[in-house]
């Protein structure tokens, strides 16, 4: 019996921020999967390690966790003013799909790395010594980032003194800026309210706050739910029920907020909407053992994802929790205490995150111009990775 010959595909292993995940340039890609579709998918799947029943990826590149199954495809822009066209797919761990409904902003502060070295950024852009500005189309949702990659001789700058909680060891800073993450004529909040009900069958009445800015994202507060808003990953990611009962109020909510158009849906849509809670300032232990003072941050966040709580902050969940921070009334600023906000410092399970955003209420509805942090990226390993031929669909 004969059997298929693996396949190469030129690919760079990167982290950014808290996640890693898989690199391709588009034209690299096999010419089956260099178009949206089942090639593409199947090959992605693959090279990930998905779909594994043991939810371990150990026949592939992921590490088993929504932070690490993840997979960046980049090309030269086709926009006007952008230097490079990014497109992010979530590989669901234990089923057969990737979901393109949304971005990673941790991973956009690699995307800037892997542009200027791998040509996708115009020479006459890049300064031998500073900081080299990289204006990213963001393809999964149509929105503009720039990234501050900083350069020493020539070479992406990688290694450096900044620290980011979550990430072991310290990196060069890379300053990240979400412009308008918010269309004019799109609604930060689906509903028109800065708090709505939400009533979910079985399960009880909630205040929340649903927006759209990074990412759609659902805000509880933490004590509705029975929670301190101090938790780690094992409270959470260790009961069952608890999950279950995230990924219903998350359903209900995306229905709530337009994002799916019924209940089922939600199931192919994992990585959007998300769901988070909040609560006041208060000093907590994080995963690493570390204590974080209440002085120390405005409020503190737990967010989900992939149905599971997330070991620090995605970065697009960044972005929508400095967005409602900064609008009076929202429950994230209330949590925060009810002041007017253009940064925030909030907790979450590996320590801090300040994020910034400038917002502005006009013609009766609420604007954001821009929202800002600082990450960190570093390139793990670059050559190829290899799948068996057969697993690509032709």
């Amino acid at each position: 019996m004969s059997h298929s010959q693996q396949l190469a595909v030129p690919a760079t292993y990167m982290r950014g921020g808290t996640s890693k995940g898989v690199f391709f340039c588009l034209n690299d890609l096999p010419e089956s999967a260099q178009q949206p579709g089942p090639s593409r998918d199947s090959l992605l799947l693959r090279v990930i390690g998905s779909p594994d029943p043991y939810g371990k990826q150990t026949d592939g590149m992921g590490g088993a966790t929504s932070s690490t199954s993840k997979t960046v495809i980049l090309s030269k822009s086709g926009h006007k003013d952008h230097d490079v066209d990014y497109l992010f797919g979530q590989v669901s761990i234990d089923k057969p799909f990737v979901d393109w409904s949304g971005n990673c902003g941790n991973l956009t502060a690699a995307v800037g790395s892997f542009a200027i070295s791998n040509g996708l950024v115009d020479a006459k852009r890049i300064p031998k010594d500073g900081v080299c500005v990289v204006r990213i189309w963001q393809e999964n949702i149509s929105k503009t980032i720039i990234a501050h990659v900083p350069m020493t001789d020539g070479q992406v700058q990688e290694t450096g003194d900044f620290e980011l909680d979550g990430v072991t060891f310290p990196a060069a800073e890379v300053k990240v800026e979400f412009v308008e993450p918010v269309d004019g004529d799109e609604a930060m909040f689906p509903s028109g309210n800065l708090v709505d009900d939400l009533h979910v069958p079985d399960i009880g009445d909630f205040k929340v706050t649903m927006i759209n800015a990074g990412i759609p994202t659902i805000f509880l507060d933490a004590s509705a739910l029975g929670y301190s808003g101090t938790e780690l990953q094992d409270a959470i990611n260790g009961d069952d029920i608890a999950l279950e009962r995230f990924e219903t109020i998350r359903a209900y909510g995306a229905l709530k907020m337009g994002v799916i158009k019924h209940l089922d849906e939600a199931t192919t849509s994992q990585h959007t909407p998300k769901i988070a809670f909040v609560a006041p300032a208060a000093q907590y232990l994080t995963s690493s053992g570390k204590t974080i003072n209440a002085q120390s941050i405005n409020l503190s966040v737990r967010a989900l994802s992939m149905g599971k709580l997330h070991h620090a902050m995605m970065g697009t969940a960044a972005v929508a929790i400095g967005t409602a921070a900064a609008i009076p009334g929202t429950l994230v600023n209330l949590a925060a205490g009810g002041e007017e906000l253009q940064s925030v410092i909030f907790g979450h399970p590996s320590g801090t995150l300040k994020v910034g955003a400038q917002t502005q209420f006009e013609n009766g509805m609420w604007k954001v111009n821009k929202v800002s942090m600082s990450r960190s990226a570093r390139k793990l390993m670059k050559g190829e990775v290899f799948i068996p031929s057969d697993a690509l669909l032709e």
